[in-house]
């Protein structure tokens, strides 16, 4: 059965606008950056320097609208940036994109040519149905910190994505925990794509549609599913 993803009436109230499509993968085969990432990225950069022009990431409509969501929940959106706004901002630098490995290049890919938040998950990793939520404050958050492993809590109020052991993912789409992140044994993934008006509806069945081109690319034989949860 397909994962369960579902939005909290107190999500939807504080930022009416959320709308999210899932792909979701099965039968991957994941390894190190290639030739083929690698020019994902390089092709994602060119085309989001085509698209800002002479402006900041920030400058973007989509990604001033997910500044106002992110202070609507009390994050403080200068410090604490969308996924999409930190990757775009690294991706106009000499230093450019990260190389991860060929499943998080190919949806870090499609977050910087479409300004769009995403992020992937191992599904073997996630515990039961994702659950985008605001925190009690009392939800643990396991990371890393100083090279060992670490406990967190999110701020009560958080908007923060969770299963049933606990929060997969900070301030939205901000920081992802390494519990359910994608490494080169991922066989099975779901990839969140995440958006805001003024972001069409076709705009981002659009990434979607994409992000499963460049996946059937890479991982042939791949078991792809698109889908828009309710």
């Amino acid at each position: 059965m397909p994962l369960t993803l579902t939005v909290s009436d107190e999500v939807r109230e504080l930022v009416p606008g959320f709308t999210h499509l899932v792909v979701e993968v099965h039968g991957l085969v994941n390894g190190p950056s290639d030739e083929a990432s690698s020019a994902l990225l390089d092709e994602a950069a060119r085309r989001l320097a085509e698209r800002l022009g002479d402006r900041a990431p920030h400058e973007d409509p989509h990604m001033a609208a997910w500044r106002e969501a992110y202070g609507a929940f009390g994050a403080k959106p200068s410090r604490t940036r969308n996924s999409a706004e930190a990757l775009a901002r690294r991706a106009l630098t000499d230093a450019g994109l990260p190389r991860i490995n060929l499943l998080v290049d190919a949806y870090n890919a499609i977050s910087v040519a479409h300004l769009i938040p995403v992020g992937g998950e191992d599904l073997d990793r996630i515990q039961g149905g994702m659950r985008l939520v605001r925190a009690t404050g009392e939800e643990p958050f396991v990371t890393v910190a100083g090279g060992e492993e670490t406990v967190e809590h999110p701020e009560a109020g958080e908007i923060v994505w969770c299963d049933d052991a606990g929060v997969t993912c900070r301030r939205w789409n901000w920081r992802q925990g390494p519990r359910t992140r994608l490494t080169e044994e991922s066989v099975n993934a779901i990839f969140l794509l995440e958006s805001l008006a003024p972001m069409t509806a076709g705009e981002l069945e659009g990434a979607g549609a994409e992000l499963a081109e460049s996946l059937e690319k890479l991982s042939p034989g791949a078991r792809i599913t698109v889908r828009t949860p309710e």
